[in-house]
This record gives C-alpha cells, structure tokens and sequence, in this order.
C-alpha cells in the first residue's frame, strides 16, 4: 500500500486517556520560562497552521502537511521539530512515516498559562 494512502489513525497512536492538567505553579519564574517557550513555538504563522491542521485531524504524516502549505518539506519537517521540541505536537513513527498529533495537555498548559498574564 502506498504511504500517502495509508489511513491517518495509523500516523499517531491513539492518546491515553488526558489526566487532570496540573495548574499549580502557574507564576514564577519557572512558569515564566515555559511560557516564554511555548510562545516561541508557536511564534511563526506557519506553526499556528500547523497546529489548526493537525486539531481538524487526528493525525497526518509529513507529506500530507506539505500538501496544504506553501512551503519546503524541509522547512514543514522543521517547524514540525520545533512544535515537537516544546511540547506541542507528538509523534510516532511506522516504517518510513512520522505522523504528527497535537499533544492536547501541553495545549491546556500554554491557554492556562496565558489566562493569567
């Protein structure tokens, strides 16, 4: 079968069921940093399309995210690291494919953490 006709639940496993996101040291200089980190992720539009795409889906692989935007598979697999680095997107790898997932507790942490600026 061809990897782009692959079905997409196979990219990303399903996710464990979300524990209660912890809320506790919201201020301070440590929330301060994770904050100031998550922003940065999120910092290029590209990256904010990234996450819409991949909030419509369950998941994607590489190609299918380079097929909705204007860019380089390289520059995508590289705004995909930096989404992965800080938390926001996990992946999981089958054979060739990466598929990407929003991770939907780091995504809880970055709204709570700028709820309260």
């Amino acid at each position: 079968m061809n990897y782009k006709t692959k079905p997409d639940t196979i990219c990303c496993p399903p996710a464990e069921p979300l524990p209660q996101t912890n809320l506790q040291g919201l201020e301070g200089p440590d929330a301060d940093e994770e904050l100031a980190k998550l922003a940065k992720a999120i910092g290029h539009p590209a990256r904010v399309h990234i996450l819409r795409l991949l909030s419509r889906k369950e998941a994607r692989v590489c190609s299918q995210i380079v097929g909705e935007l204007p860019l380089a598979q390289s520059t995508v697999s590289e705004h995909l690291r930096i989404l992965r680095d800080a938390g926001l997107v996990r992946s999981s790898q089958d054979g060739p494919r990466i598929g990407y997932c929003i991770n939907y507790e780091t995504l809880r942490k970055l709204k709570a953490l700028v709820a309260i600026i």
